[in-house]
């Protein structure tokens, strides 16, 4: 398990042979076994053409019934069990079974959802007959209502009955719906209106938008109709109501009693409808898998062929080589299921197609394995870089994380997610799905953030001081040092020398950075040049160790790429790694210390002054020599493997020029070498170029460790000085409810912006150094993911 973790596993493509008898229960037994996946063997076929379409279209309609039924539940508040089914399907008899259950269930619901909303409809309108039927009757009461009795049409003088229309319409559509009737009418109507306040209607019936009952009287049935087209307009529900007092009393009595009638009807409904649903409730998930397990059957055997009898199929599987004997099991197990006395036939077949590619990952590795295929899948049997992210991908984040404290607390929540992961799985969030896949991650970076931490030697921004530091401010007083009690008062900033013995012990803190840097006021400068120099160091050896995975994928190509890549990486950033180390080894004093930066820009551009200071001896004379050897591998990359293929090209052609002419044969090698070899000319060019290129701006790029790693430092900083410092010395009482809410805001933004932006932001910086400056030296992840039949991912 361990080796095959650095590679993609060896794959075979085996062609089956079993009995139609035998099919379903053979591919069940594959599809719970989840190592083979099938090749189609009628690529050209389009999906009518294929010969269990119908079934497959037959459990596409039942999977639209059971998300119908699931819906239902859902909506009813019915709670589903979840039972594991590891039998899987057996036969079709039992589909053919299932579908006449669900059909008839999905009949019954509709009609009770049908006989429920005419139910709901009517309730609704009695609830607002009653409801208008109670505010009109101040309408008919008032004097206002009382119109002229004497109109003038024309020349003849009438008398005319008032008429009145009444109804309901929504509170938002009645402003419209009064002013389009004074621009039609103007003042030939009379408009009552008052919202209902009716609370068992938005209880009950739970009507989101309030309702106005309303009453308009007009004289003359033309007016009327238009009136009544307008409010049908406007969705208004007309209604009927008597002009009197009795007729009204009675019809609200009449009104009331077929409102209790309707309320026990729609009760036992929905009774019975969540009778029908909890029934149904207890085996729908079992449903569900058996529908997703036949029609993964089914789309199987469109994959396979059947021979002229009927009686035999032929199918064709990748699987991984070492799984063969527990793929030959599996089917014999299926044929003995079903009843089948010939064993089915297995045959490992040559091809040229390029395999799939099958990495074997587990709980711990999923989640790295599959940051690494985001980038891309890799190419059959090349080298895995998911087993070296488990360490330096976490490593990278906590570099630029590095806080003891936030650590602890990243490290927390881990622990918290992988003790409650089946309870958070059942949520239906795909944040959660993220922060379940990613457990292992998060913990180990909020391991390797404590590490980081303590060598920083920072937890919340403060420093604790395990062991003894190496600095002793004791003699610096006089009469060893310079120091003495006026010293102290009369300067605000002291300078602890090095030079002066028993100030310094000689020898580093013992682990991480000593604690006295934490009250210096040099602290940033120092820690700026610490982490810069550091990111270098960890970003040159993490595309060293990249280039050296690159030997394992090129080991026929060593000479051509992988030495001329390695020494121009190491003569120049190499050397670079050097002078760093080498500086720290050395005892300089800060005045007199040559800087990195300058000696290196000076090699480069092979500038040297007489005056120039150097580390070592001799250092001119390598530096020129490797600044030349670098500037030589250029042209071995760029000419060596193109004149190499050039060659080999002209001896392949030269051996087949016997069976053509030779003028037709030299004319046809002309042309054809020079086309493939421009090719082949400017794809190196390409990529000496990106590579040369590479090595700078790579390296510059990890320079991002150095700077979110100081940001991350001052962020944190900063918090405790604007909040925490000043509120810790106020006095007891209200002193304290300060500290209290002060350390809540502390709390807050220490998780908001430090832990969950800065986390975040480490995250996709430690992510693009994979992706970009280390999988490129030897990644290529252009193949395609094995994808099994699998019933445990359905």
């Amino acid at each position: 398990m361990g080796q095959k973790m650095f590679r993609s596993e060896e794959m075979c493509l085996v062609q089956l042979f079993f009995q139609t008898e035998s099919a379903h229960t053979c591919i069940n037994e594959l599809g719970l076994l989840g190592l083979v996946q099938f090749r189609d063997l009628n690529p050209g076929a389009a999906a009518f053409q294929r010969r269990f379409v119908k079934e497959v279209r037959k459990c596409e309609e039942m999977e639209r019934i059971l998300r119908f039924l699931e819906a239902e539940i859902t909506r009813c508040n019915i709670p589903v069990s979840v039972t594991v089914d590891s039998v899987g399907v057996s036969c079709p008899r039992e589909l053919l079974e299932l579908e006449c259950k669900i059909k008839k269930l999905e009949e019954e619901l509709k009609e009770i959802n049908g006989n429920h909303d005419v139910l709901k409809r009517n309730f609704i309108e009695l609830l607002e007959i009653r409801s208008l039927l109670k505010v009109s009757t101040d309408f008919f009461e008032e004097r206002c209502l009382l119109w002229p009795t004497r109109i003038d049409w024309g020349a003849d003088m009438t008398e005319t009955r008032i008429q009145f229309i009444a109804g309901v319409i929504k509170q938002d559509r009645f402003p419209a719906f009064e002013k389009v009737l004074w621009r039609l009418f103007h003042e030939n109507f009379i408009l009552r209106h008052a919202e209902i306040q009716d609370t068992e209607q938005q209880t009950e019936v739970r009507e989101n938008h309030c309702k106005d009952a309303f009453v308009i009287f007009v004289q003359g049935d033309q007016v009327q109709g238009k009136i009544k087209k307008i409010c049908n307009g406007f969705r208004a529900n007309l209604y009927p109501c008597p002009n009197n007092f009795h007729a009204r009393e009675e019809m609200r009595l009449n009104v009331h009693t077929r409102i209790e009638d309707l309320r026990m009807v729609l009760r036992r409904t929905e009774e019975f409808k969540v009778t029908v649903l909890t029934k149904a409730a207890g085996t729908i998930h079992q449903w569900v898998t058996k529908v997703k397990k036949m029609k993964a059957i089914y789309y199987t055997l469109n994959l396979c062929n059947i021979d002229i009898t009927q009686k035999l199929i032929v199918a064709e599987i990748w699987c991984p080589v070492s799984d063969l004997n527990s793929v030959q099991n599996a089917l014999i197990k299926g044929s003995e299921q079903s009843g089948s006395t010939v064993s089915p036939v297995l045959n490992r077949i040559q091809t040229q197609q390029i395999p799939p590619t099958f990495n074997r990952t587990n709980e711990f590795t999923k989640g790295f394995q599959t940051i690494v295929d985001a980038y891309g899948v890799s190419n059959y049997r090349e080298i895995n870089p998911a087993p070296y992210t488990i360490i330096t991908f976490p490593f990278l984040f906590a570099v630029m994380f590095g806080d003891c404290g936030h650590g602890i607390i990243l490290t927390l929540l881990a622990i918290w997610v992988i003790k409650q992961q089946e309870q958070l799985s059942r949520w239906k969030s795909e944040f959660v799905d993220v922060l379940v896949g990613g457990r292992f991650i998060i913990l180990l970076m909020g391991l390797f953030s404590i590490y980081t931490g303590l060598i920083y030697n920072d937890c919340f921004s403060k420093s604790f001081s395990i062991c003894r530091s190496s600095w002793r401010v004791r003699h610096m007083f006089q009469p060893g040092g310079p120091w003495s009690n006026k010293t102290l008062h009369d300067f605000g900033h002291l300078h602890l020398d090095p030079e002066i013995p028993g100030v310094y012990s000689g020898s580093p803190y013992i682990f991480g950075i000593d604690p006295v840097w934490n009250i210096a006021s040099n602290k940033l400068s120092f820690l700026n040049s610490y982490k810069m120099k550091m990111s270098v160091i960890l970003g040159v050896s993490h595309m060293l160790f990249g280039m050296a995975l690159s030997l394992v994928n090129y080991l026929y190509n060593v000479l051509l790429r992988f030495v001329p890549e390695l020494v121009f990486m190491l003569s120049l950033f190499g050397y670079l790694l050097f002078l760093i180390l080498f500086k720290w080894t050395v005892r300089l004093r800060s005045e007199t210390a040559p800087s990195i930066l300058l000696i290196f820009i000076n090699m480069m551009l092979f500038s040297y002054q007489t005056d120039d200071k150097f580390l070592y001896s001799g250092q001119k004379a390598l530096q020129m020599f490797l600044v030349l050897q670098a500037l030589l591998m250029v042209p071995v990359m760029l000419l060596i493997k193109p004149l190499l293929i050039y060659r080999h090209r002209v001896q392949l052609q030269q051996q087949v020029r016997c069976s053509v002419s030779i003028t037709c044969c030299e004319k046809l090698r002309k042309i054809s070498v020079a086309m493939f070899m421009g090719d082949i000319f400017a794809y190196q060019a390409i990529h000496t170029i990106e590579h040369c290129l590479g090595c700078i701006s790579n390296t510059a790029s990890y320079l991002r460790l150095w700077a979110l790693s100081l940001a991350h430092a001052e962020l944190s900083e900063v918090l405790w000085r604007m909040l925490l410092r000043g509120t810790l010395g106020c006095h007891p009482g209200l002193g304290s409810l300060l500290l209290a809410l002060v350390f809540s805001c502390f709390a807050l933004l220490t998780f908001a912006v430090l832990i969950v932006m800065e986390g975040l932001s480490a995250f996709l910086h430690a992510l693009r150094l994979h992706w970009i400056e280390f999988q490129n030296k030897f990644y290529q992840g252009a193949g395609f993911k094995f994808t099994p039949l699998s019933f445990t991912s359905l």
